[in-house]
């Protein structure tokens, strides 16, 4: 069992290694699209400008299953900015959604913040937000849906939204 253990933190040493030292010289594959060890995943979220952190902090989580996994199913999601507002939005969807259907709220500020949206932008995107949301929320499957389907719906509403303005840095 120690000889197990030992030859697979070898393996998991001599991966993470190689995955750092492609991070670090911004080495993608032959793919055009992200890292996606360096660029998605926990590790963009956690360090969003140091790729060989970001590398190591995937390959260590879960040998960096979730990075591969993004990279390849949304390439478009792995910016460490979306990374962020996904988080956001998981842990504060019952604060957003209450917002969202009143119009404004601290929580709708925040998620336009790390968005990088100026305030000019903010009422014709929170008037997007409520009008799909709404339509969302009155769908007949939304109540039977699990937590992950809902922030996945919103993040998207959202997402869309932000991108029709010219005014945020998404």
């Amino acid at each position: 069992m120690n000889k197990l253990i030992a030859i697979m933190g070898g393996a998991l040493l001599t991966l993470a290694s190689t995955v750092t030292l492609a991070a670090e010289s911004g080495t993608t594959g032959t793919g055009a699209g992200p890292n996606p060890f360096s660029d998605c995943g926990i590790g963009a979220a956690l360090f969003p400008n140091t790729g060989w952190a970001a590398a190591t902090s995937n390959v260590t989580w879960d040998v960096g299953t979730t990075a591969v996994t993004s990279a390849t199913a949304s390439p478009e999601t792995c910016s460490a900015k979306k990374v962020e507002v996904a988080e956001f939005i998981n842990h504060s969807y019952d604060n957003l959604i209450t917002e969202t259907a009143q119009g404004e709220g601290q929580y709708i500020s925040a998620l336009l913040n790390i968005y990088g949206c100026n305030v000019d932008s903010r009422k014709n995107i929170v008037a997007d937000m409520r009008a799909k949301t709404g339509a969302a929320v009155n769908n007949n499957d939304y109540s039977s849906q699990d937590h992950l389907q809902k922030i996945t719906t919103y993040y998207q509403i959202v997402d869309s939204a932000v991108a029709l303005e010219a005014s945020c840095s998404a």
